[in-house]
């Protein structure tokens, strides 16, 4: 009941800056070479699966795409959560894959294998986990790390359990038992989640450990997608469920805030989500966590990465994988729909690397 099992091993720049970030890819897109074509050119269908953390935002950017910016393409997504997305494209039926958490070595092996070239992973979107509440009373119900924890473990069972009542000495708690849910299916946002509390609890990281998929305690309820949790979590009096920020934000449903690195707690708003994300050190290759968040950081927040292939693509269809996610990163309109929705994109510095690395696309 208490041991781990995972399915696998192992900022945002104000709306205004953006436009200054690249030129507008709005009249002409990038080709291999860095060029620019005339838009309305392209066409191909291209076809991707896995978290449903980003599938709202991801929706509107293919729909925005296929309808305004090349009318001749056809990009599908299917929210399957991270870990069925990085199944299904190591198993290469897909052509792009999307996850809460980047390929491991061990699942980057498997591509080259394969595919036989590497694969490409790159991160487009900064997000939030927040903590939905089925109580509207309980919006801002301070929580911390130990407690959250505490709450999945079933050590801590009610809402007026001493150590909720000594973070929240102002709030009167009500005499209620905590139905705490997650998600059943291999989920990115599970990820995230269980990468936070394994990295500030001792408990958690020995008894759980961080995966997409976890041996939950049996006193929890499973709900599959973020969608599912939030059902449960409504049908709960009691619930509480970890779900990306914008399903909580479309739903209006009570959320926590959480105690950062400096003792503060954070109200999961997108200004937070964009402060967690700029204190992450991410490397070349792309594959970091987000730790360690204090100052306005909200201290629960990940990423999306896609994930290609250098090789084995036709020319179509490779020509719509870069140029679409080249688009979501170049447009001002792209960050408009990230930031309606709850989502934080990339600052200036980390697009420009996240571009040249969506260059390697069928590059070899």
């Amino acid at each position: 009941m208490r041991n781990r099992l995972a399915s696998f091993p192992g900022a945002a720049a104000p709306v205004a800056a953006v436009a200054l970030v690249l030129p507008l890819v709005l009249t002409g897109c990038l080709v291999e070479d860095g060029s620019a074509v005339s838009r309305g050119t392209l066409s191909g269908d291209i076809v991707g699966a896995g978290a449903t953390f980003p599938d709202p935002l991801f929706q509107e950017w293919m729909s925005y795409y296929n309808t305004t910016i090349e009318t001749g393409t056809t990009i599908d997504y299917r929210a399957t959560g991270s870990g069925e997305g990085i199944e299904q494209f190591l198993a290469q039926s897909v052509d792009f894959g999307s996850s809460e958490r980047y390929l491991q070595e061990s699942e980057l092996l498997v591509a080259r294998q394969v595919r036989g070239c590497e694969a490409v992973q790159f991160p487009v979107v900064f997000g939030a986990v927040v903590i939905a509440l089925n109580d509207p009373a309980l919006d801002g119900l301070i929580l911390d790390a130990e407690v959250i924890a505490g709450i999945y473990d079933r050590t801590v069972t009610r809402y007026d359990d001493p150590a909720i009542a000594a973070l929240n000495p102002d709030l009167d708690l009500p005499d209620r038992e905590i139905v705490p849910v997650h998600r059943s299916d291999g989920s990115g946002t599970t990820y995230v989640f269980t990468s936070y509390l394994t990295h500030e609890v001792q408990l958690w990281a020995d008894e759980y450990a961080a995966g997409t998929d976890i041996d939950w305690n049996d006193g929890t309820v499973g709900g599959e997608g973020n969608d599912g949790v939030i059902q449960a979590v409504e049908a709960s009096p009691g619930g509480l469920g970890y779900v990306n920020q914008s399903y909580a934000l479309n739903n209006q449903l009570a959320t926590a805030r959480v105690v950062n690195e400096d003792g503060v707690p954070i109200e999961p708003t997108l200004a937070a989500t964009t402060a967690a994300s700029e204190e992450a050190e991410i490397p070349d290759d792309f594959q970091f966590t987000i730790d360690d968040i204090g100052g306005d950081g909200y201290p629960i927040t990940g990423a999306n990465w896609i994930l290609a292939y250098e090789c084995g693509y036709d020319d179509d269809t490779a020509e719509v994988l870069r140029d679409f996610w080249t688009w979501t990163l170049t447009d001002v309109e792209a960050d408009r729909f990230a930031s309606a929705l709850g989502y934080a994109p990339m600052g200036r510095t980390l697009k420009e690397r996240v571009l040249t690395e969506i260059q390697r696309v069928n590059s070899s």
